[in-house]
């Protein structure tokens, strides 16, 4: 356990000195992917599918904030629908601008939520969603979760629907748009997922914040096992498509990124919990302390023998350099004496 927390502590002294490059790098990953997916997926127009477009995007999106990444992420999509058909495209741009009006043109910081989401789903590990928002937010985020699944389900159904969207005819347009309409707003597995993400974003938010002794261990499990069996029950009772498969694995995959994110933000110490009682002119107070698990990360020490006593001392690494410095400059100004008759 020791050897953990000294690469956390290295992990977060990295961080501390290079965040600008590792969340710039970060970004373009998620660029990357996302536009990827997106192409791979639904590629009808076969520029803005190339190899070129997608690390293009990625590399203009990484230097600009994630507003913009999730902007750019639905025109790529709304290219790629007007090639298949031009009402599709404009019912995607209604739901894309209703998504923008009521939300994120008030928290455009949260942007990448709809993306992370979308992705999830993408990727086939929905229920890592619940999880990860239940501990690092708030039950806000159950907004931009539902605006991801919601893209996702969308994009899922042009895309298993291309055939018969792209061989409409001008007679049957009306009718092939009424039902695209339908199965994205209507669809009852897409409403279902949503519903079990907002449980499990309840579920999660409400076990962590609670002050008993591994509150992150217990939320992660208990969102896990809220969300599989509310999509198991849904998916019976609406007699869905819905994988148990896919539901356990990202399950499963959902506790295991919970204890991560727990290591990395919440390491505490519950053998050395402190409970302690005090009290004002107005109130009594019962408050719990449990004391963050810390380690100091390991200085390599230099042996240096100095010329005049040939005693040995330690010199932390860290100094090394500033003392050859030191010395390097004090024998090329002259202020070495003794070195400089030596020579």
């Amino acid at each position: 356990m020791s050897t953990l927390l000294v690469w956390r502590e290295k992990l977060q002294r990295a961080y501390a000195a290079y965040s600008i490059y590792i969340l710039k790098g970060l970004q373009f990953v998620l660029g990357l992917i996302l536009f990827g997916l997106i192409n791979s997926n639904i590629g009808f127009m076969k520029t803005a599918s190339s190899i070129y477009c997608t690390a293009g995007l990625a590399v203009v999106c990484t230097f600009l904030p994630m507003i913009v990444m999730t902007m750019a992420a639905a025109a790529l999509i709304l290219v790629h629908f007007y090639t298949l058909s031009m009402p599709i495209a404009a019912v995607s741009l209604v739901i894309f601008l209703v998504m923008y009006i009521f939300y994120f043109r008030f928290t455009p910081k949260k942007a990448w939520l709809v993306l992370i989401a979308a992705l999830a789903f993408g990727l086939k590990i929905p229920l890592v969603v619940p999880i990860v928002f239940g501990l690092l937010g708030t039950p806000v985020w159950i907004v931009p979760a539902a605006c991801g699944i919601l893209s996702f389900y969308m994009v899922d159904f042009v895309k298993s629907s291309a055939t018969a969207l792209k061989s409409a005819d001008a007679e049957s347009m009306v009718a092939e748009l009424m039902s695209f309409a339908k199965q994205v707003l209507a669809n009852k597995e897409m409403w279902l997922m949503i519903l079990t993400v907002a449980v499990g974003i309840l579920a999660v938010h409400v076990v962590r914040t609670r002050s008993v002794s591994h509150a992150w261990k217990i939320a992660s499990v208990s969102g896990a096992v809220v969300c599989f069996i509310s999509a198991v029950a849904g998916n019976v009772v609406l007699n869905g498509r819905i994988s148990y498969a896919v539901m356990a694995v990202s399950a499963v995959f959902g506790v295991a990124v919970g204890l991560v994110l727990e290591f990395l933000f919440f390491c505490v110490d519950y053998s050395r919990t402190e409970n302690v009682q005090f009290e004002d002119d107005e109130y009594y107070y019962y408050v719990k302390a449990v004391p963050k698990l810390g380690v100091a990360v390991p200085e390599k020490q230099v042996k240096h023998i100095t010329e005049e006593t040939g005693n040995v001392k330690n010199v932390p690494s860290g100094d090394t350099d500033e003392i050859l410095l030191t010395r390097s400059l004090s024998r090329e100004l002259g202020l070495d004496e003794k070195t400089t008759k030596a020579e």
